[in-house]
């Protein structure tokens, strides 16, 4: 199992649970999805754009070892689980997205984010992974299972009002991204350390 001490950072639709984890120090596992070098570099270059005008962004947060990626599955932990069944159903073909849309989740979490196109084979793509970690015992987020989940990209956490308004009016010229997936790894949110499960 390979370890990169890298990190992305994730977010989620707003409630309770999530605002508590991701504004106070608290380990949870994400599996993500990474993309190729142009595309992780255009996402750094926005979110470089946010940091330079004072803002909230994902270059700045926490521990600052984040890296431009979309989330699958968020659990409480996954440590011990049997990933074999995942990294086998890795071995197939990874999809290509498009970092389509400017958004933000509702609620007071100030996320902005890069909304990703929904297509049938991302679909297929995030079910088969869920499906590969099925019968496990497992503690989900729900807002990442099949179903719920809005696949993004995230820019910037923590925007209150103000700085949320300023975040979008920065960002407005920004053009979509197409991103092949190169790699999924296991993610500890403590740490930014990411396992991957794919070569």
């Amino acid at each position: 199992m390979r370890v990169e001490h890298f990190s992305a950072g994730t977010a989620g639709a707003a409630n309770t649970t999530m605002k508590f984890i991701w504004h106070r120090v608290h380990m949870a596992h994400a599996i993500e999805m990474y993309v190729d070098d142009r595309a992780d570099a255009a996402v750094r270059r926005l979110w470089q754009r946010l940091a330079d005008a004072g803002l909230p962004s994902m270059a700045t947060r926490t521990h600052r070892r984040h890296r431009p990626h979309v989330s699958l599955v968020v659990a409480e932990s996954l440590t011990g689980a049997d990933v074999a069944p995942l990294r086998s159903m890795l071995t197939s073909s990874l999809p290509t997205l498009s970092l389509y849309t400017l958004s933000t989740f509702p609620g007071t979490m100030g996320v902005l984010f890069l909304g990703v196109q929904v297509t049938a084979e991302l679909l297929a793509f995030h079910a088969g992974v869920h499906a590969a970690l099925a019968g496990q015992p497992i503690r989900h987020w729900a807002y990442y299972q099949p179903g719920n989940w809005i696949p993004h990209c995230a820019l910037a956490e923590g925007l209150d009002a103000r700085q949320a308004g300023s975040a979008f009016g920065l960002l407005v010229d920004y053009q979509p991204i197409t991103a092949e997936v190169t790699s999924v790894g296991i993610k500890d949110t403590a740490t930014g350390a990411i396992t991957l499960l794919t070569p």
